[in-house]
């Protein structure tokens, strides 16, 4: 697109990250990607993802090296005082603090809002909560299975039997994530625009409950009611439909989708049986709709309903497992799949930033780090001697990584 350098939209931005797990690390990940300096604070035993997922050595797993590249890795122990001075030298110099800490405790440890804009008045500082800290849930802990349940999202996602069923991703989270960088980025336009720092809240519990009723709120949205809450058109009907080989994905949308779909299968009784003439009629009867061309379904292979759909400009896909997305025609034409060199875990492989910039590219620079990798280096940038850094690594307050200097 560009041969611009890759330094991306953010290029000169310096994040100071407290995020753990993935919420946090997700976003400033995407803020990395964007080109800001993300400087990833880690407690002396590590990120506790560290250990998720699958691993090839001990503290580097598929996860953490997935959401936490474009960063440098520094361990601090923020429950001594030394910690927490550094901490706050280094706040002093960014444009945004982070983290996904519980309130009451980073307000324990003195590193709240207040702290940190005593030393750095137009800083941005973004807490990811759990739930809204004006509401009587805002001490309580939560994580992606938590949200998905009280936010309504369980419920929707009901198996064959009714029972609530989570979405086996991490949905919340990175929903969550994707606020987040929204609100961190429309904060830092206004300090832009008027000199201004802020606290910014993005709690996960009112994200979610926003995210699902965009469109389910329904008949709620009416006062009084008109109903209950529920997308009626895709609850209960949509699904992959099965065919002679496999899964596919066909969304007929519009009237004139839905009636050139049953009649390019020989199924014109379809469309004497129900009426089809404009969208409203459709959105009454697309259960019924749906369960018809399911019938229909195992009579062609997949490949031969992707011929139909071609033909007709219809939207549809087979149903690909995640094993087999590295193999996806587009996805290979396009590079979505980049591979590095990581310093201790040899050859991985990544996805690369979706988001295309025309002008200021967004880039992998840095792949994840190594707990403490960098913990050395930035200490020096605030003027530490590497004798008074092996003083504080002596004394437990940070940990270093072996010639990070």
């Amino acid at each position: 697109m560009s041969n611009q350098p890759a330094n991306g939209p953010l290029h000169g931005f310096r994040i100071l990250d407290l995020t753990t797990v993935v919420l946090g690390p997700y976003a400033t990940q995407i803020l990395g990607d964007y080109g800001a300096e993300v400087i990833k604070v880690e407690a002396l035993d590590g990120d506790l993802v560290r250990a998720n997922g699958v691993s090839r050595h001990a503290g580097m797993s598929s996860i953490f090296l997935s959401i936490n590249r474009n960063k440098r890795s520094v361990a601090l122990d923020l429950k001594k005082p030394e910690g927490r001075k550094l901490f706050l030298e280094l706040a002093a110099g960014v444009d945004v603090v982070v983290h996904n800490m519980r309130v009451a405790a980073v307000e324990r440890l003195g590193l709240g809002y207040e702290a940190v804009r005593a030393v750095n008045p137009r800083v941005v500082y973004c807490a990811a909560t759990g739930y809204g800290q004006d509401g009587p849930y805002r001490a309580r802990p939560s994580y992606d299975d938590i949200i998905q349940a009280a936010s309504g999202l369980a419920s929707l996602g009901r198996n064959e039997q009714g029972t609530p069923a989570y979405v086996p991703a991490l949905i919340a989270d990175k929903t969550a994530g994707l606020s987040l960088v929204n609100a961190l980025l429309a904060a830092l336009l206004h300090r832009e625009r008027t000199g201004e720092g802020q606290q910014v809240e993005v709690p996960m519990f009112e994200t979610l409950v926003a995210f699902n009723l965009a469109e389910h709120l329904a008949g709620l949205t009416f006062e009084p009611a008109l109903g209950g809450a529920g997308y009626a058109r895709i609850i209960g009907g949509r699904r992959p439909l099965p065919t002679a080989d496999g899964y596919a994905a066909i969304l007929p949308y519009s009237p004139e989708q839905w009636t050139s779909l049953f009649r390019s299968i020989g199924r014109d009784d379809v469309l004497v049986r129900y009426d089809l003439s404009n969208r409203h009629k459709v959105n009454a009867l697309v259960q019924k709709l749906y369960a018809e061309l399911h019938g229909e379904g195992p009579k062609r292979t997949t490949a031969q309903w992707m011929g139909i759909c071609d033909e007709l400009d219809l939207p549809a896909t087979p149903v690909y497992a995640l094993d087999e997305l590295p193999d996806h025609p587009h996805i290979k034409a396009v590079g979505l799949f980049q591979d590095m060199a990581h310093p201790s875990e040899g050859a991985v492989r990544y996805v690369r930033p979706a988001v295309r910039f025309a002008a200021s590219p967004a880039s992998v620079r840095l792949p994840a780090p190594l707990l403490g990798q960098d913990t050395a280096a930035v200490l020096s940038g605030l003027g530490y001697s590497s004798t008074e850094i092996a003083a504080l690594e002596a004394a437990g307050v940070v940990a270093t990584q072996p010639g990070d200097e």
